[in-house]
């Protein structure tokens, strides 16, 4: 077993948008393996990187966590699967490079509602996976000075920015300037606008497993069949 978990979204491996997001942080979940940066003009693409290596090219659905006591990973993959089973693919809408928050990432382009509440629906029922957070995780988030609402989802949810604060992105970068982050966007449009498809949907959630480094493995990727 892995000691940590998460359930993510993760493109189709082998597909463009995969192999680009793969090569880009230098990191392929699906495979298990370091992947070599691409060249970009002035632009360490090793150190911009960095922060979201390890978790490989995907966008959160439930944030990493230990397992629930008495759970063994096939109890977590059973879990993962009948609920994709049982959910209904969501429309992306299409995904562009922004720099928010202080980081570069891929953002629907339209309408999040279905996404938002796939998202929530997500977090509640596979709320039984996850063991409750330790007090040093707990004292980990809250360096981030969270509001009241967002202390309260954390222990009560194991994550703070989830339902309405919770926004779809897939991370490219690590904290930049904004002058960095805009030559990372100009750096990688060309190859982002074709690796991205055109419509583009939520089809599957991905159980992925934390290895004693830090790196994130895909375990099972599960198309949504509801």
């Amino acid at each position: 077993m892995y000691a940590r978990y998460a359930i993510f979204y993760t493109p189709a491996p082998g597909s463009d948008l995969a192999v680009f997001g793969a090569r880009w942080l230098g990191w392929d979940s699906a495979k298990g393996r370091t992947v070599a940066h691409p060249f970009a003009h002035g632009l360490d693409v090793q150190a911009i990187t960095k922060t979201p290596r390890r978790y490989g090219f995907h966008a959160t659905l439930k944030a990493p966590f230990h397992p629930a006591a008495g759970l063994i990973e096939s109890d977590l993959i059973a879990c993962v699967t009948d609920f994709a089973a049982a959910a209904r693919v969501a429309p992306l809408n299409g995904l562009v490079q922004c720099y928010r928050s202080g980081f570069v990432a891929l953002r629907p382009a339209g309408d999040t509602s279905e996404i938002n509440t796939l998202a929530e629906t997500i977090v509640r029922e596979l709320d039984m996976l996850r063991a409750p957070l330790s007090e040093a995780d707990v004292a980990r988030r809250r360096r981030a000075g969270l509001t009241a609402k967002q202390d309260a989802r954390m222990l009560d949810w194991g994550y703070p920015y989830i339902f309405d604060d919770f926004q779809f992105h897939m991370t490219l970068s690590g904290p930049l300037d904004e002058e960095t982050a805009n030559r990372v966007i100009d750096s990688i449009a060309p190859q982002a606008a074709r690796a991205i498809p055109d419509p583009l949907c939520m089809d599957a959630i991905t159980l992925m497993g934390e290895d004693a480094a830090g790196q994130f493995h895909q375990i099972r990727r599960c198309s949504l069949t509801g």
